[in-house]
Formats: structure tokens, C-alpha cells, sequence
């Protein structure tokens, strides 16, 4: 069975963004083994710190190169991409043998996708990630689910997702396992 690593983008406990997540999940439900990787402890990169690399850090490599397919669950942080995300990507984009700089990284040809949850800024994350995937060399998969968070979970803490999120979720889903070789 294929392995999907999510990366929910918000770091908060029951984000809408894990939320979101799950949705997704019971997408792939029958088809892939889904697991959630914990990049909670990952430091700010530094080059000063990457000669030892982390044992976080080591822990997002493996997880990534155990995975046939890694999964981005984004919020959108000032029209932008959240600069944690931005930092997880930075230390897995990295070549991981450092003698040679430009050699394979832990997301090298890996079958990427995203999804934007926000209420506002989508097309702006949306570009920086169309821009920012075959950039650092993965197999990205365009096929961008966008929502808004539901005015109800501003209060309650619940999203929701509509029918049309939903089948969005499932079309993506299906594409990324086609694209998985």
C-alpha cells in the first residue's frame, strides 16, 4: 500500500488545518496508509547546525524518504507561506550527503502536493508553492485544494468541509496516487 506523509502547516493542537487534514485522510481511506509527521521540535535552520544535523531534523528526513508521497496542509500567514512550513523545507530540501550541495535531499522526486486553508491569500500561497516544489526538485502534483475556514469554527473550533471541498479532496487524492510511480 502506498505511504502519504501529511504535514499539517499550523503547529496548534486541533488546528483547522489538522482538520482539514483529516478530511483528506478519509479520502485516501482504503487506498494509501496516511501518517502525520511531528516536525514540532524542528529547529530554525542554520548552517551552524547542520553539519550535526538535529535529531528532529533527521526524524522529518526519514519520515520524508520512508514516504511515497508527502502532503502539505497549509494556513496562509500574511498572504504568504507560514514561515515555519518555509523552514521545514529549507532543512528537508537540503542535500543530504554535504559534500556534495547539490546532490539528492530528502524530497528529491518526491510526489508533493498542497492544500490552502485560509480566508484570503490563496492564489498568492498557491503561486509561491507552484514555484517553490519543482524548484527544490519534487514531483509536484497541481492539483491545489483551496478552502476558507467557516465563520461557525471561529467560535466553536470545528471546520467544516462542504461537499465541493470534499470531492476537491478526493480529485486530489486520486491524483497524487496516480502520480506515485
Amino acid at each position: 500500500m502506498k505511504k502519504i506523509l501529511f504535514v499539517v502547516g499550523s503547529l496548534r493542537e486541533g488546528s483547522f488545518d489538522q482538520q482539514f487534514a483529516q478530511n483528506a485522510e478519509k479520502a485516501l481511506e482504503g487506498k494509501a496508509e496516511v501518517s502525520y509527521l511531528d516536525w514540532s521540535q524542528v529547529p530554525v535552520f542554520s548552517q551552524d547546525l547542520e553539519a550535526n544535523t538535529p535529531a528532529a531534523v533527521q526524524a522529518a528526513r526519514d519520515a520524508v524518504l520512508a514516504a511515497d508521497a508527502i502532503w502539505f496542509f497549509s494556513p496562509v500567514y500574511n498572504f504568504a507561506i507560514p514561515g515555519s512550513v518555509k523552514n521545514l523545507l529549507d532543512w528537508l530540501s537540503r542535500a543530504l550527503d554535504l559534500s556534495d550541495t547539490t546532490g539528492a535531499s530528502a524530497l528529491n522526486d518526491k510526489v508533493t502536493t498542497v492544500s490552502i486553508l485560509a480566508n484570503g491569500g490563496h492564489e498568492q500561497v498557491a503561486k509561491a508553492y507552484r514555484a517553490l516544489f519543482p524548484f527544490i526538485r519534487t514531483k509536484f502534483v497541481d492539483e491545489i485544494t483551496t478552502t476558507r475556514v467557516n465563520d461557525s469554527a471561529w467560535a466553536n473550533g470545528k471546520f467544516i468541509a462542504t461537499d465541493e471541498v470534499i470531492a476537491n479532496l478526493e480529485k486530489q487524492a486520486e491524483a497524487v496516487l496516480a502520480a506515485i510511480d
